[in-house]
């Protein structure tokens, strides 16, 4: 197939709109189900190479969740525990501890729910009968994957009525060294960022402590190829294997960090007791059940807490879980590792950053201000590496 028409572009007043090889040679992607758009191939594109380069990365099957051109999260095949599993809604899932590749997705999905709904998902390796179960119940525009099995197609063919969009990647596609696109009229031109991220990277820590284990080193890399194709400027908090925070395209450091932070305490807050022991009223659906946990862990709790509202969401009306209660039960976190795709500019990163349990920082170095935000690392005791390398993507 040399090119495949789409409905229209990023928008339905933009027409015509296709995919193809400017060469001439055939596109590396087969489309076996549906019609995917120009923002779900935006989308497929990225996400693939992202979990391309985990697997190559890690040596562990991966998966991504997509929205808008951004992971909501990334995550590599390991097992999830008890209260992960209740948290992202799949202890129900039966045979989920005996596909790697299903663990990576509900990680995946599981990070950042509200954001990932209706996402686009991308998977390393073959599409097994697991993961295709698992994803047939949760409201997804498409998929990117080099194989699936019979039974996984079969499945995945009878979401959306039969429309769901499913596409095959040639694995073994390279694509050439420049690339280009058009903006207002204009050619851009530049070489792919085919910069390797690995071990190697994270070998100038600047910070008094240099301890770094191996699975925090491991959670740095998946942080920081997260942030390969995540939308500019960005940071990403991971921890066990996933990015559990991702804060993508705003303008100012700062607000990447805190929005990364607030989704990684979400995240934490999620398998709290107070969260995993709701009581939903009846016919209360898994989408529904994501609004409802996140208002009541933010300030306006008493949306669904009150007189009256209560009733619609519980069968028991729960506690509040005060700002205290969440206060206390954060402050006990540690270990988490963040990525920064360019430098700190200001110590305040690492500020909002110690609140919210990272004690693992990897970020490219080389501002003016480099001895503050080491001076403040070192206050709170975190492992800093200098990586040298921005990871702008637009």
């Amino acid at each position: 197939m040399q090119e495949f028409a789409l409905k229209y572009g990023c928008n339905p007043n933009q027409k015509p709109a296709r995919i193809f090889m400017a060469d001439g040679s055939d596109l590396p992607v087969e489309i076996l189900n549906g019609r995917p758009g120009y923002i779900n191939f935006l989308d497929a594109f990225n996400s693939w190479q992202l979990v391309k380069e985990l697997k190559e990365n890690t040596g562990m099957v991966a998966a991504s969740s997509f929205k808008h051109v951004s992971p909501t999260s990334a995550a590599v095949g390991k097992k999830l525990s008890e209260e992960l599993k209740k948290s992202c809604f799949v202890d129900d899932v039966e045979g989920l501890d005996d596909s790697p590749l299903a663990c990576a997705y509900a990680r995946a999905r599981g990070t950042d729910r509200m954001s990932s709904f209706g996402d686009w998902i991308a998977l390393s390796d073959e599409c097994d009968e697991v993961t295709a179960r698992l994803i047939a119940r949760e409201v997804s525009d498409g998929i990117i994957a080099p194989a699936y099995t019979a039974k996984a197609l079969e499945i995945l063919k009878g979401k959306r009525k039969g429309g769901y969009n499913i596409v095959k990647i040639d694995k073994d596609y390279i694509p050439a060294e420049i690339e280009r696109k058009q903006v207002f009229g204009v050619t851009f031109e530049q070489g792919r960022n085919n910069f390797k991220i690995d071990r190697s990277l994270l070998e100038n820590i600047v910070t008094k402590n240099r301890e770094l284990p191996p699975e925090k080193a491991r959670d740095l890399i998946i942080a920081l190829i997260t942030l390969k194709y995540t939308q500019s400027n960005s940071v990403c908090f991971a921890v066990d294997g996933q990015a559990i925070g991702v804060g993508a395209g705003q303008q100012s450091r700062i607000h990447c960090t805190r929005l990364s932070a607030q989704k990684a305490d979400l995240w934490h807050l999620r398998m709290h007791e107070k969260v995993l022991s709701l009581q939903f009223a009846e016919g209360v659906g898994r989408p529904e059940k994501n609004n409802i946990i996140d208002l009541y862990l933010s300030d306006e709790a008493e949306e669904v807490l009150a007189e009256g509202e209560w009733q619609k969401n519980f069968a028991v009306r729960p506690a509040p879980f005060t700002r205290e209660e969440k206060a206390e039960y954060l402050a006990g976190i540690k270990g988490v590792c963040l990525g920064s795709d360019a430098f700190f500019p200001f110590s305040d990163n690492i500020e909002r950053a110690a609140k919210s349990g990272v004690s693992y920082v990897a970020e490219p170095g080389g501002s003016v201000r480099d001895d503050l935000v080491i001076r403040a690392a070192d206050a709170h005791d975190m492992v800093m590496c200098f990586t040298g390398m921005r990871l702008f993507h637009h």
